[in-house]
């Protein structure tokens, strides 16, 4: 990463800002001034270094607060009545701004960098900006929301395109796994301390009313990137650290008392019993004996939680399945998906636009209603094409390390894939900022991993001619 140099202008505004804040306290305007402060100088560490940037945006994507725009209650954003954003949404603002910047002064080099997913994130992009303008066009869209619900569905390939252009040596991605690891064992002690009060655990800073089910689809990603680095034969020289964090995130997960997240999990687990089973006959064994014991060593708490889908007390709006009922949440799950292909008869081709549809409380239903068959085309290539890519990446890198990373990510999108059933997982900003961020270490990993050969190869060279000039001497 170099030196970090701070050149005399940045100094003078940085002396600037404290005159400032210092003034603005004796006049009794801090928290405004702290505000203006703390933007100014996120905007200056921004222009000083993007690696910077990034690992304050690592630590912010569970440890951020939450500001709402377009009116209404907290719970009004639920359903598309207001916009909320977090510190990381205006962390992830500042750093892309400042990027574009730089990447328009610097002469002879490409603003974005290719990548195989940089056409299915366009044609993603277009298909929710065309269905978002035709809802504008036809009434359906509120323009302020639809701006700002579109800047939250793309600032995740932001991110990506961030990561990428950023990031150049293995150690400045080996820096970013960590700090996101240690941001997970973080939250994941947050929510353990949130049992004592009895509540499901949610991440910080979650507004008035807690997300559980956002905590658990971040905590089953995670946890599933660390699974497949433990699996993966030297992919980590020591692995204690790493079975703490998967105990700690365990515990932190079913305090969620997500449903959904359970689900996710369960597959996740499912499928590593299955990959398991003639390579690694123990593990299989081990993984089989947790599943088949889970109603044993599981708190009740949870086991409520789970049965309370199918021996919820009768009623209205109970929706049955066969000859059981299921509770009223999971009801309201299942007719979103049915009210879905209801409305998307409406505008079958590019749905109602972004916020322009009923809110549907799940990933699916919301894309079909809210921009149609193109829409589900676009979502669909660009899921496709990541995992081909990572697909290939642990296929074709031997480094341990990146094939066990590469293992993990696959392990997590199945994960989330599942938890989008019954959640706006793929809209979410504290699951799809370290999502994104995974995805683009992997696709850099290859030129990654041939660049540290390649200066390893030249280091050992320039050893070897200094041993023979010293031998000849």
């Amino acid at each position: 990463m170099g030196k970090l140099q701070i050149g005399p202008l940045s100094l003078f505004l940085l002396v600037l800002l404290a005159v400032a804040f210092s003034l603005g306290v004796n006049a009794g305007q801090s928290t405004i001034l702290l505000g203006i402060v703390a933007a100014c100088a996120l905007l200056i560490a921004a222009f000083l270094s993007t690696t910077i940037s990034l690992y304050l945006l690592v630590f912010s994507m569970l440890l951020g607060p939450e500001i709402m725009f377009g009116g209404g209650t907290t719970a009004d954003t639920t359903v598309g009545r207001g916009t909320t954003f977090r510190f990381d949404d205006l962390l992830l603002v500042i750093i892309g701004f400042v990027w574009l910047v730089k990447a328009a002064i610097q002469k002879g080099v490409a603003p974005v960098k290719y990548t195989p997913l940089n056409g299915r994130m366009m044609f993603y992009v277009a298909a929710c900006v065309l269905a978002t303008m035709i809802g504008m066009v036809a009434g359906r869209v509120k323009p302020l929301n639809g701006f700002f619900f579109n800047l939250k569905y793309f600032e995740y390939f932001f991110l990506y395109f961030m990561v990428v252009n950023a990031i150049r040596t293995r150690r400045q991605a080996q820096g970013l796994i960590v700090a996101s690891l240690v941001t997970c064992f973080l939250v994941s002690l947050y929510a353990i301390a949130q049992l004592a009060g009895g509540e499901r655990a949610s991440a910080p800073f979650e507004g008035e009313v807690g997300e559980p089910n956002t905590l658990g689809g971040y905590l089953v990603f995670m946890l599933a990137i660390v699974l497949g680095l433990v699996l993966t034969p030297g992919a980590v020289p020591r692995k204690w650290p790493f079975i703490i964090l998967m105990g700690t995130g365990t515990l932190a997960l079913m305090a969620t008392l997500s449903r959904a997240s359970f689900l996710a999990a369960g597959v996740v687990l499912l499928f590593v019993i299955g990959y398991t089973s003639y390579r690694k006959p123990l593990l299989f064994a081990l993984f089989l004996t947790i599943i088949v014991s889970a109603p044993v060593w599981a708190p009740d708490v949870v086991k409520q939680r789970i049965m309370f889908t199918f021996t919820q007390a009768p009623e209205q709006g109970q929706v049955k399945v066969g000859r059981l009922k299921v509770d009223t949440s999971t009801s309201d799950r299942l007719r979103s998906w049915q009210r879905s292909f209801d409305w998307w008869k409406q505008s079958p081709v590019w749905g109602g636009g972004i916020t322009g549809a009923p809110f549907m409380d799940a990933m699916y239903p919301r894309i079909l209603v809210e921009t149609g068959l193109l829409g589900v085309v676009a979502f669909g290539a660009l899921i496709w094409s990541l995992y081909r890519v990572v697909r290939q990446v642990y296929k074709q890198v031997q480094d341990p390390a990146v094939r066990g990373l590469a293992f993990g990510f696959l392990l997590g999108l199945l994960g989330l894939m599942v938890h989008a059933i019954g959640s706006n997982t793929f809209v979410i900003v504290r699951i799809m900022e370290p999502f994104w961020m995974f995805a683009a270490l992997l696709v850099m990993a290859p030129a990654l991993t041939e660049a540290g050969q390649a200066a390893e190869s030249e280091t050992r060279d320039h050893s070897l001619s200094t041993m023979k000039r010293s031998s000849a001497e």
